[in-house]
């Protein structure tokens, strides 16, 4: 290790990456009473986190695996912590993105005077811990145990307001985040361990050729696909919209920093280091996986084109953009599976972006639905100019970090004659352009509503079952037209992540060989 982590050994800086977000957990809950030294606590806690990920990419990137087992479950079942390149992306972006979150929360939750900001920060950071155990998980049990801690350290989170609304929707998220982990996960690992003997995370899979005759492996993929809830693979969707309800840092969390990037973080661990790229492509009936993905994009895209409610439509985008990623997985290419990795970056700076504007629009004018924001970029300019760059890399376009990853995925598509995955890829990004080009439009060049009609567009707005609507717990849902900018806290916040789908454009090797590791591709 190098700068302050000089004579750490490897093995013990992944510890201490794991613990300092719990220590900045309690250092939350002890300083709550002074709410300037609580937030600062918190930029420095997250501050450190980084620093200390940020050591490892040299490291990894030169072919290096730190490694360390912290404890013996039975013998050659262990709670093991091991850094390989998918999880350096994976700790690198949560933990950079903890920075710019905290950053962002201290401007919208003090303009939004929500309440039991202590014990929302707590738990945040809970959550930031359990991310960056399922980025270091060197075997599927340490995955499995902050898998389900994530899960439970969400539900505060996402029932924040405390409203029946709110509860119900922390229900509905947890329930079917833990039935499909233990239901089918675990069950998964448990066969997975009697059959192969291990858990362990190994290059090319703990199958032999023998065992991929049969039936056997299918029926096991399913039962990780599913089972890994958190990649909101359809039917097993719903906790994602419903889990709008919470404050917007919370959805940014949800969306982009830990929760769905642990699905598909998870999903792209089990094909390349449970199963492995060569069996999955000789195992009969494997291919579901694709048109699970396939419909799963396709579908939450004509949904969220009927959506009004701005958040909600960003919920089923991001339905849709996961699959993006179980479907790179599962085209079983070298390069499709890179590209599924250079996607988990590109859609996390991308939809925090959205989520942020989204939260800014809501914090500054009270508006929430798509139909109240006409000429809204004439008074929130650089929100909305943060708005469309995210736009614009979830569609794909350069010069953003979508378009990277898309053709990524494209060109492993084309390798294997996968024209289906071809075919979805296009259509989706035509669907991406119709939910998200008219909001852009509207702001810039539609004439901004009469105090009176955007009134009745937000006694009318698409609230159908409830979800976002409590977003501004507490407070006056009248429309503001005095309103500017977000307050500099959040829009120092939505420029860095804005920027950073430019920069992932312009030097995308700070990702794609690291992502070529992972399957052995040179860089």
């Amino acid at each position: 290790m190098t700068g302050l982590l000089a004579g750490w050994a490897p093995g013990d800086a992944l510890v201490l990456a794991l613990v300092i977000p719990v220590i900045g957990a309690f250092v939350v809950l002890a300083l709550g009473r002074w709410e300037n030294a609580r937030d600062g606590a918190r930029l420095i806690t997250a501050g450190c986190l980084f620093y200390v990920v940020a050591q490892f990419y040299p490291i990894v990137a030169a072919g290096g695996r730190p490694d360390i087992v912290l404890f013996d479950m039975v013998p050659g079942l262990s709670i093991r912590l091991t850094l390989e390149p998918l999880g350096m992306i994976f700790a690198g972006i949560a933990s950079f993105l903890w920075i710019v979150t905290t950053l962002y929360a201290i401007g919208y939750m003090r303009g939004h005077h929500e309440e039991n900001q202590t014990r929302f920060f707590f738990f945040f950071a809970i959550a930031i811990a359990s991310a960056i155990g399922v980025a270091l998980a060197g075997n599927m049990l340490t995955l499995f145990v902050f898998y389900e801690v994530l899960s439970v350290s969400t539900f505060p989170l996402v029932a924040h307001h405390g409203t029946e609304e709110a509860k119900r929707s922390g229900r509905i998220y947890l329930g079917i985040l833990l039935s499909t982990s233990i239901g089918f996960l675990l069950f998964g690992m448990i066969w997975t361990w009697q059959i192969a003997g291990t858990l362990d995370f190994v290059r090319g899979g703990v199958f032999n050729a023998e065992q991929a005759q049969g039936p056997m492996i299918a029926v096991l993929l399913a039962l990780y696909a599913f089972g890994i809830g958190k990649a909101a693979l359809m039917p097993f969707h719903r906790w994602l919209p419903a889990a709008m309800v919470a404050p917007t840092p919370v959805s940014a969390l949800l969306h982009a920093v830990a929760v769905v990037k642990a699905g598909v973080f998870s999903v792209v661990k089990v094909v390349v280091y449970i199963f492995g790229i060569d069996i999955l492509n000789v195992a009969p009936g494997t291919d579901f996986l694709l048109y699970v993905a396939g419909f799963t994009i396709i579908a939450a895209s004509v949904v969220a084109l009927r959506q009004d409610n701005l958040k909600r439509r960003l919920a089923y985008s991001t339905v849709s953009q996961l699959s993006y990623v179980v479907i790179a997985a599962a085209i079983l290419t070298p390069i499709s599976v890179a590209g599924a990795a250079i996607h988990i970056a590109a859609h996390a700076f991308g939809k925090i972006t959205l989520f942020f504007a989204a939260g800014a629009i809501m914090v500054t004018s009270n508006k929430t639905e798509v139909s109240q924001l006409n000429g809204i970029g004439r008074r929130m300019p650089l929100t909305m100019a943060a708005f469309a760059i995210g736009a614009l890399s979830m569609i794909g376009l350069p010069p953003t970090a979508g378009f990277v990853s898309k053709w990524f995925i494209l060109q492993g598509a084309a390798q294997a004659e996968q024209w289906t995955a071809v075919v979805i890829v296009v259509l989706s990004t035509l669907l991406n352009m119709g939910y998200f080009i008219p909001i852009v439009y509207a702001a810039f060049m539609k004439p901004e509503d009469r105090p009176e009609d955007a009134t009745e567009h937000a006694k009318a707005g698409d609230h159908g079952d409830g979800h976002d609507s409590h977003d501004d717990h507490g407070h006056d849902h009248a429309i503001k037209y005095d309103h500017g900018e977000a307050a500099f806290p959040m829009a120092c916040a939505m420029a860095v992540t804005a920027g950073m789908t430019f920069i992932l454009f312009l030097k995308p090797d700070l990702v794609v060989g690291l992502a070529q590791q992972l399957t052995g591709i040179a860089p």
